[in-house]
């Protein structure tokens, strides 16, 4: 029992420090909208796009065990932009050395979508939303530290007069919001 709790701790700090060595985060995301610009009192897409290291997985964000840390995206709270809905792809069921039973994971690129709500009042502008993609990276032998990837997206607010044109249409017409 001893010699395998030693040898899981070896791996484990191996992995940690061949991954601190090549200082390349596990998960790497950015936020985009599937429009150039945005009307007051209408809906607006959003994606994040996330790219998980290979050799990595994160967890669902309905894991199939409940002590698992699901992938969770977090937008913080905006008076001029509110949440209504946020999609989660289907993860890839996959069985792993650790776990008598497979796992719903995701693997390489995801796109996690989300429905916003510009409020009725919001005058033309700028406005920034912040958030942040929640995950638990894991490779086949061992799981790090739950952590987040912080997002930022600047959202621009036009009179009803000007035009929004789609934007990221490659990453939206994969995406079901509605």
């Amino acid at each position: 029992m001893r010699m395998l709790f030693f040898s899981m701790l070896f791996a484990l700090m191996a992995t940690g420090l061949g991954q601190a060595q090549s200082n390349k985060p596990l998960v790497e995301a950015h936020a985009i909208m599937a429009t150039d610009a945005a009307h007051a009192n209408s809906p607006l897409k959003m994606a994040v796009v996330a790219e998980v290291a290979a050799g990595y997985h994160i967890n669902d964000h309905k894991p199939t065990l409940d002590y698992l840390i699901p992938t969770e995206l977090k937008l913080d709270p905006s008076a001029e932009i509110t949440v209504a809905n946020i999609v989660y792809p289907k993860g890839k069921l996959k069985k792993f050395e650790f776990s008598d039973v497979s796992l719903s994971v995701y693997e390489g690129t995801i796109v996690v979508g989300a429905l916003l709500q510009v409020g009725k009042m919001v005058k033309p502008g700028s406005y920034d939303l912040k958030g942040k993609l929640a995950y638990q990276a894991c490779n086949d032998h061992a799981c790090f530290p739950p952590a987040s990837v912080p997002l930022a997206l600047t959202v621009k607010i036009v009179p009803r007069t000007e035009p929004v044109n789609p934007v990221n249409s490659d990453v939206f017409e994969r995406i079901q919001l509605e």
